[in-house]
């Protein structure tokens, strides 16, 4: 599973804990995640980065930046979506989901969540 964001918000603090704990409680099936912060600042965003992971706690996924706010092409994240969620099994998409700016709440979150039952073998 990976997540693309281009901010570091209280909701996707939310999604990025719920990931974590999904992760330490699904070790034994091998579930893995990442979270990339997609900036064009990255030497800023490495301390904000930092201070967000010690913030809330995150020990089962790392936290990346990438340089450059549009995100590696090949994972073709939509340029309005402030948050992107992929879920993979191999190589092959299980679920995708895409958050513009404020859509991601306390719903869309449990929704995400719900669905890494998608890639659980």
């Amino acid at each position: 599973m990976n997540v693309f964001a281009r901010s570091l918000t209280d909701n996707l603090a939310s999604l990025v804990k719920q990931i974590d704990d999904q992760v330490a409680q699904n070790a034994s099936k091998r579930m893995r995640g990442f979270v990339v912060l997609l900036t064009d600042d990255p030497d800023a965003a490495e301390g904000e980065l930092k201070a967000f992971a010690k913030k809330h706690g995150i020990k089962n996924v790392p936290l990346t930046i990438y340089d450059g706010i549009a995100g590696p092409a090949n994972y073709r994240i939509a340029k309005d979506a402030e948050v992107t969620v992929n879920m993979w099994v191999g190589l092959k998409s299980k679920a995708n989901f895409a958050f513009a700016r404020d859509q991601l709440n306390k719903d869309e979150i449990a929704k995400v969540v719900a669905g890494t039952e998608k890639i659980l073998n």
